[in-house]
């Protein structure tokens, strides 16, 4: 690699990967109230970035993918901040903020195939914890297996059914791994969804599946395609990797963790594990469960004691009456929590599949 096209990475790369953490940042911090303030917490990395933006242009032709790589993602990172800033002077609303953090996930996934050649890049995409775990970094380090990484299944922006999943580039079909199925929240893709797991699927080794929708949303009040949607997707998969049969996690976000306990609580429900995050829930579902799936079920709940959408008080009485029916229920009430994903329960959340029976 040329001198000069190694100078514009160094230049680009510290830039474009403090503005996609700030984008993290403000996406889990995003309650109404504080917006201003955490928009300000934050500083200006996007002016940063946009100063070394011009050094991606007129790059040898050989070095075209990584150009592309870095000018998507830092494309993508500019607009979500444009969006952003829009609402901090006044225009526009909290539609808005959502619509400008959707650029936050596609900037990952424009990002993520330098991975595997650029440290950097491979360290932003894992657990904060494990950054400088040697076997981990070791494992990476060896050459990608075949059919891993990152792959979407009819699953392109606006399609409907499809799913996304990434296998650990380490994985090796002479062990059985966990599998995570996680479901976005309304009116959201799995396509962008896979972010909010993929650091922590790749840092502590879990295949990771994240399904779209048949409808605008979960069928939660509609005839119900997607739950044979989703054992479709489960068997597909199965079939094609070595998958762990006693830790199969169904978690999800907002409409996506609501969906986890109307599919999760059918007594035929494949998934071994539930963990709904700022899910809503009616005690009449516990009622109308078929007791015996729900006898000694795992369920994680995790929800924010700030939720404007759901309120906590219903994740309260859900860990109740869940309990009170027989599951076997951890609740995480998280203080500094609005409706939005906190992405540091993962590992938690692993950790408790992978300790369980």
């Amino acid at each position: 690699m040329s001198e000069a096209v190694v100078d514009h990475i160094v230049a680009v790369l510290p830039p474009l990967l403090n503005a996609l953490e700030a984008l993290t940042f403000i996406a889990r911090g995003l309650n109404p109230p504080d917006f201003d303030r955490v928009m300000e917490a934050v500083g200006a990395p996007d002016e940063v970035l946009r100063g070394v933006r011009v050094r991606l242009t007129g790059w040898p032709v050989q070095f075209d993918h990584v150009r592309t790589a870095l000018e998507t993602a830092s494309d993508e990172a500019l607009a979500a901040f444009a969006g952003l800033r829009s609402v901090q002077h006044g225009n526009g609303d909290l539609a808005t903020v959502f619509r400008a953090l959707r650029h936050a996930p596609r900037a990952q996934e424009a990002l993520y195939p330098l991975a595997a050649k650029f440290p950097p890049v491979s360290s932003f995409f894992l657990a904060p914890a494990l950054r400088e775990d040697s076997e981990l970094l070791g494992k990476l380090a060896e050459p990608a297996g075949e059919n891993t990484g990152i792959f979407h299944d009819h699953n392109d922006r606006g399609s409907r059914g499809g799913f996304s999943i990434y296998v650990p580039e380490y994985y090796t079909n002479a062990r059985a791994f966990p599998l995570v199925m996680a479901l976005h929240g309304g009116s959201g893709n799995g396509r962008g969804f896979l972010w909010s797991w993929l650091r922590d699927a790749r840092s502590f080794g879990a295949i990771l599946v994240a399904p779209t929708a048949t409808g605008p949303t979960w069928a939660l009040m509609a005839n119900d395609d997607d739950t044979p949607n989703l054992a479709r997707i489960l068997d597909l998969v199965r079939s094609r990797f070595n998958v762990d049969s006693r830790r199969l996690l169904l978690t999800g976000m907002s409409d996506g963790g609501t969906f986890c306990y109307v599919t999760g609580l059918l007594s035929n429900s494949p998934f071994t594990h539930l963990g709904p995050v700022s899910a809503t829930f009616h005690p009449l579902m516990a009622e109308m469960a078929d007791p015996d799936r729900l006898r000694d079920l795992p369920i994680f709940i995790t929800h924010g004691r700030l939720d404007w959408m759901f309120p906590v008080q219903v994740a309260r009485q859900t860990q109740a009456a869940l309990s009170a029916a027989g599951a076997r229920v951890t609740y995480r009430e998280i203080d500094d929590l609005s409706h939005c994903y906190p992405g540091e329960i993962n590992a938690e959340i692993l950790r408790w599949l992978n300790d369980g029976p």
